[in-house]
């Protein structure tokens, strides 16, 4: 599935149905108001004079509504121009080129819900959402459209009804209010506030959340010509930066490689770096300074660090290692040692490899 967010192009309207029409399939036009609906039929025959085009909405009879849509769905029709109608309960394997005229007036689930009338088959399935210039948009049409682009891989369901109740906001779960506040703080954030009551009130225990600093002598970022649009590139740092795992990290990765492209090294480096943060993160390390030569970690008062085995490692003779009484806990490279020309990352995770056997619990 491909998703474009555009202006309104007569030009790549009609190219789009076009090709679409040139394979044996067929296309559904979407605006969401009556009142202007058959004016853009209208425009789509003088464009496309030869593909055949049907309308439909709710404000129909039942019989020419069923026709209609039956006469579609044999194929006597090549482009479907409706309201939003045909959100659910539609399935025609045929149609893989959806276009939404105005898909900022739309909702988020919605617009997940249209796009899905389509890629029901091995063809390459295409879906445009025709807005006004971004600078006209606001903030929540803005993300509910950026959230489209952004999820577009299988199973993204989930991830876009709960933007879609971060957007809207969820209600009193507890209560009658149907229009909540969790827009405040943010849908993950309430999950997790809610996840931490739930293991307090179990009497579990809950360590506070922090961000593991990371100054890495290696640069990595990525690069505008990669990745050009900002929205995109800031919304590519900020999952990266909440990735929990490696795994996340690393399912990143892919997408990043399947939209964009192999990544440049200073995209690739990037990944390598936040991949240590939730590493680091298991062992309350608040930050980590590295180059190839030395590595310092800022440990926090939690640790699950032994302090007796760290001062141990530290106490041998002629020790790589340093303690300062700030808590933060030095490793010196030997500069006469082979691996020399490994980079800072590659040291954090040669340092890594050494702290389970420093742990408590080891």
């Amino acid at each position: 599935m491909r998703t474009f967010v555009t202006r309104f192009d007569e030009h790549l309207i009609t190219e789009a149905i076009a090709r679409e029409v040139a394979r044996q399939g067929q296309a559904f036009f979407v605006y969401n108001r009556i009142d202007g609906l058959y004016e853009r039929a209208d425009r789509l025959k003088k464009l496309l004079p030869d593909v055949r085009i049907a309308v439909a909405h709710g404000q129909m009879g039942e019989v020419p509504l069923e026709q209609t849509m039956t006469d579609f769905i044999e194929g006597r029709y090549d482009v479907l121009c409706s309201t939003a109608i045909i959100e659910s309960g539609i399935d025609i394997p045929r149609a893989n080129t959806m276009i939404i005229d105005r898909a900022d007036t739309f909702g988020l689930s919605q617009l997940y819900q249209l796009r899905g009338r389509v890629g029901r088959s091995r063809e390459r399935a295409y879906c445009y959402l025709l807005t006004p210039p971004p600078s006209t948009l606001s903030d929540e049409a803005r993300s509910r459209i950026e959230a489209l682009e952004r999820f577009t891989e299988l199973g993204s369901g989930f991830k876009v009804a709960s933007l879609d109740m971060e957007l809207r906001g969820a209600g009193d779960l507890l209560g009658a209010e149907q229009s909540g506040s969790v827009s405040q703080v943010g849908f993950d954030m309430f999950v997790h506030m809610l996840e931490q009551a739930v293991a307090e009130l179990r009497g579990e225990e809950v360590v506070a959340d922090f961000d593991t600093e990371m100054t890495v002598a290696i640069e990595h970022y990525l690069p505008d010509d990669y990745i050009e649009d900002v929205g995109l590139r800031l919304s590519l740092y900020k999952r990266l930066a909440s990735a929990r795992d490696e795994q996340r990290v690393d399912d990143l990765a892919i997408e990043m490689e399947d939209r964009f492209g192999p990544p440049p090294q200073p995209a690739r480096d990037l990944l390598r770096v936040m991949a240590l943060r939730p590493l680091l993160r298991e062992y309350r390390i608040l930050g980590c300074e590295a180059d190839e030569r030395r590595v310092t970690l800022h440990l926090r008062e939690d640790t699950p660090l032994d302090p007796s085995k760290v001062m141990g490692l530290v106490g041998q003779p002629r020790s790589q290692w340093k303690l300062s009484p700030d808590m933060k806990l030095t490793h010196h490279r030997d500069p006469n040692h082979s691996q020399n020309k490994l980079d800072g990352v590659d040291h954090v995770r040669d340092v890594l490899r050494v702290l389970p056997s420093l742990c408590k619990d080891s």
